[in-house]
């Protein structure tokens, strides 16, 4: 019989949490969750209470007694203990954003805003970040999994299918991630988020559609394509005077973008657009539509309309989650029958387990993290310089 493979959760607060729900779905794979680490001594303890799993007070006592860490930790720590759990033979899973730019390590005084600083500073440090991590995965010989859910989603890897089978090439992509502002006290501070709508919400459907050309690519050549260019626009809408506050989408954000528009040319000449904001009411939308030579396919990640229903009254359904992002549960809607399995997270960790049991890279690795890293921080530079064409990055 296989020995479990022993998972350590870094971090304990929302990403923890959902992972742990993953893990708890994952079948056919032997595991257990050895416990977690946070640097906040209360939140790991919760946690661990939480989960009936051990609390452990330093990521090395973590690493000692685990195979597998998972990272989930604020993005600005993603390379540290990413790197730390390589170098002691760990494979990874890192949550998104894979790593970034969140400000000078020293020096600052409290005067950095990420709106104002310099995005080729920006995006030359996240690449320099990419490539640590993924120096230390290769001399360690350990595997990264990128927890990019749409990778996973059922919509998505049915379209991978087509792709497969029927040898199509697509022309163009056009995806987009929105809803009316995150709950998070954080969003909205670089220094903490890496961003804005770019690297917050783009992140899922730009990932996406590069793992679609790579596997294009694979399919047809051997070989994947990736990446060359980005032209990009962001606005920062309701910090506008002229915004009128309705008072149902979020605003007040410090210095990050609440808009984005991204255009991706790739080494094959074809091209996707990606659009991001905050600015949607209605709950989240989620989609990513494929236009091919022989071939159109829409996948729909959210709202779905698998289940719709009518509720007369908010306070009949006080106690139904219908989908995230939702301001209201009176009137129609489309209550998601199994989110985690829409948005792909289930078989996002039934996958990295399953490659780190069979010594295989996961179909979200390093290198989808890394080129989707460069292209973000690649729009942020064409965006300051107001929509110029940048070459992106690639190692």
């Amino acid at each position: 019989m296989t020995d479990p493979i022993r998972i350590g959760i870094a971090g304990a607060g929302y990403a923890a949490r959902f992972h742990m729900t993953g893990y708890q779905r994952v079948y056919g794979v032997p595991l257990t969750i050895t416990g977690a680490t946070s640097n906040t001594a209360a939140s790991r303890e919760k946690f661990a209470t939480e989960y009936g799993v051990r609390a452990f007070d330093s990521l090395e006592q973590l690493c000692d007694a685990s195979d597998v860490i998972d990272v989930c930790t604020p993005g600005s720590s993603h390379e540290t203990v990413a790197v730390e759990a390589l170098k002691r033979g760990k494979h990874v899973i890192v949550e998104k954003p894979f790593t970034g730019y969140y400000g000078p390590a020293s020096g600052d005084d409290g005067k950095f805003r990420g709106n104002a600083f310099s995005k080729e500073i920006m995006l030359r440090e996240a690449m320099a970040s990419c490539r640590r991590i993924l120096e230390a995965a290769r001399t360690s010989g350990k595997t990264i999994g990128y927890a990019e859910d749409w990778v996973y989603a059922p919509s998505i890897q049915k379209e991978r299918e087509i792709l497969e089978k029927s040898g199509g090439q697509i022309l163009w992509q056009m995806g987009g991630c929105s809803h009316s502002g995150s709950h998070s006290p954080y969003y909205g501070i670089w220094k903490f988020s890496g961003g804005g709508s770019i690297v917050g919400k783009a992140c899922h459907p730009l990932s996406t559609a590069l793992y679609l050309k790579a596997v294009e690519g694979s399919a047809r050549d051997g070989k994947p394509i990736r990446p060359a260019s980005v032209s990009a626009r962001t606005h920062e809408i309701t910090g506008l005077e002229s915004f009128q506050n309705a008072g149902f989408i979020r605003r007040g954000y410090e210095d990050i973008e609440d808009y984005g528009q991204v255009h991706i040319t790739f080494n094959d000449g074809t091209v996707a657009d990606i659009f991001s904001s905050e600015l949607v009411l209605g709950g989240v939308h989620n989609w990513l539509e494929v236009f091919a030579n022989n071939h159109r396919t829409r996948c729909n990640l959210n709202p779905i309309n698998a289940l719709e229903t009518f509720n007369p009254r908010e306070v009949f359904f006080k106690d139904v989650y219908i989908t995230e992002k939702l301001s209201t549960k009176q009137g129609w809607s489309h209550p998601a029958p199994d989110e985690a399995w829409q948005h792909g997270y289930l078989a996002e960790f039934q996958d990295f387990l399953e490659s780190v049991r069979d010594k295989r890279e996961p179909l979200a690795n390093g290198l989808l993290a890394s080129d989707s890293t460069a292209a973000l921080y690649a729009a942020y530079l064409s965006a300051e310089r107001h929509g110029t064409e940048v070459d992106i990055p690639l190692d």
